[in-house]
């Protein structure tokens, strides 16, 4: 017999669910995520950003275009109206908000104006395996200034926010390209013009499959189109012969080069174009700005291969990527690749204002940075965060006797808290296990006419217990537990925990 739906629209309980493309982070994830994400925090604020907190929602038409999903193109944002029945979205970055309040504050600003954020951000989009609908970004961006030192800044930058949350040298790489680069390559291809837009589409999203598919791959893609192995077609941008291999110069023109030589190579093969002199003047400067800071081609190189935002960046572009390789659970190798970008935007203010306003900045994806750095240090992994100390409640008469107890620890600087439930003692104890801590403290009839209590240290004491076999060499060894003046409760309770964390350290 089939088992009835459950309806949320009527009497019956609702369903336990969660919304498709969101999910539930619990205390390991969110302390490890806010260590994270205060080390990041310490590298904005050396390099002189100042933190901004804007609203998770804006009025949809201060979002602009934003980025509709493939699949349902001009859906890419939450959005409903208010009482005014004006509409209103949740933000899909960190940046739309600020040209908001660039252009908002525009006069009382300073100029430039350099801002870091960290938030949720929400995207209308399907979800898949590893891409939600909600998550976390951490922006770093320089509004009002053309100087593309900002942009060589903004390199450094990630470089050493990477290096900061343990990344090695020789495990990231800051690639910087010029989306005036590819506008010059396509233009000097025959793709300039309206008419060509979507054939120019096609071109970009080939060469940003290059680190995936290779020269071979993305030959296809230019040309008649690819099979993959399922045996699913894409259609290529049909370009000639000719076409296809100065396209496929332009990515293999920085292999094994410094900067500066990166930039001569596509000089002689890219500089036919206004907007390509530009371009290769720009990664020029950033190139040799980077290598003058101590910055080598191993930390931020030049790669012309990089294409974001195909419709959002107008100049030097970033792609924070990871080198490392790991095995996933069916031992194949896999690479994290990118988990943070950006580039010059000199549009977003402008759309407000009617007046141009450079801006430059980088994002970090917090979720997948954070899942790379755990893959990362699972060799090196550490045993559980100590939790808080639990007071045991023996006697629910002296409820008030334990309270206190709890409250001395925590005016001591000790994490501490009284069982609040109403279980018996192995009960208890089961808890202050499942909570990690350290230790408990247990006072029963005999220890408070006394005035002692018993301190029995959890972590000796399952140490202890693997050695023990013996039942009755458990009870008389009792591993662990040591008795103290009540009102030495707080020096005893403080030497086990400090030991713990010194070890944990």
């Amino acid at each position: 017999m089939a088992k009835p739906k459950k309806d949320t629209g009527s009497g019956l309980a609702p369903a336990a669910r969660l919304p498709k493309g969101f999910r539930d982070i619990e205390a390991a994830e969110l302390r490890a995520v806010g260590a994270m994400l205060e080390k990041i925090r310490e590298v904005y604020e050396r390099y002189g950003f100042e933190p901004l907190e804007t609203p998770s929602i804006e009025y949809t038409d201060a979002l602009g275009k934003f980025l509709p999903d493939q699949d349902r193109p001009n859906e890419g944002v939450f959005s409903f109206q208010d009482e005014d029945e004006q509409w209103l979205s949740l933000r899909y970055d960190l940046t739309a908000p600020l040209a908001r309040y660039v252009a908002q504050n525009f006069q009382s600003l300073p100029k430039p104006f350099r801002r870091y954020a960290t938030g949720l951000v929400y995207r209308n989009e399907k979800p898949g395996p590893g891409r939600f609908r909600q998550f976390t970004q951490f922006d770093a961006d320089t509004v009002g200034t053309e100087s593309v030192a900002a942009d060589a800044e903004i390199c450094m930058l990630a470089a050493d926010t990477l290096e900061a949350l343990g990344i090695a040298r020789g495990d990231y790489v800051v690639k910087v390209n010029n989306r005036k680069i590819l506008d010059g390559v396509l233009e000097s291809i025959g793709l300039a013009g309206p008419e060509h837009a979507a054939r120019r589409l096609i071109v970009l999203r080939a060469i940003d499959k290059f680190d995936k598919f290779g020269t071979d791959g993305v030959a296809l893609l230019l040309g008649a189109g690819r099979k993959d192995e399922s045996g699913d077609f894409t259609a290529g941008a049909g370009l000639a012969g000719a076409q296809i291999d100065k396209v496929l110069s332009l990515l293999t023109a920085g292999t094994g080069a410094s900067g500066t030589e990166t930039v001569a190579r596509l000089r002689t093969l890219f500089a036919d174009t206004e907007s390509g002199r530009q371009g290769l003047d720009e990664l020029d400067e950033i190139a040799r700005l980077v290598q003058s800071a101590g910055y080598g081609n191993d930390r931020v190189r030049i790669d012309s291969a990089v294409v974001r935002g195909l419709e959002y960046y107008t100049g030097p572009v970033f792609e924070a990527e990871l080198t490392f390789e790991v095995k996933d659970d069916d031992g194949n190798t896999v690479r994290f690749g990118s988990v943070g970008g950006g580039g010059r935007y000199d549009g977003l203010v402008e759309r407000f204002l009617g007046q141009k306003v450079p801006a430059t900045g980088f994002s970090i994806g917090v979720s997948r940075l954070a899942a790379a750095l755990s893959v990362l240090k699972a060799a090196e992994a550490k045993p559980q965060a100590q939790g808080p100390v639990i007071v045991l409640v023996m006697d629910r008469a002296e409820l008030p006797r334990y309270q206190r107890m709890t409250q001395e620890l925590r005016g001591a600087g000790i994490r501490a808290e009284m069982y609040l439930g109403t279980s018996g003692m192995k009960a208890q104890m089961k808890y202050a296990d499942k909570r990690g801590a350290p230790c408990v403290v247990i006072q029963g009839s005999d220890e408070r006419e006394r005035g002692e209590v018993q301190i029995k240290d959890l972590i000796e004491g399952a140490k202890a217990a693997a050695a023990i076999s013996d039942n009755k060499e458990w009870k008389a060894a009792r591993p662990a537990q040591v008795t103290a003046r009540e009102a030495d409760l707080v020096t005893a309770v403080g030497e086990i925990v400090a030991r713990h964390r010194t070890a944990e350290a």
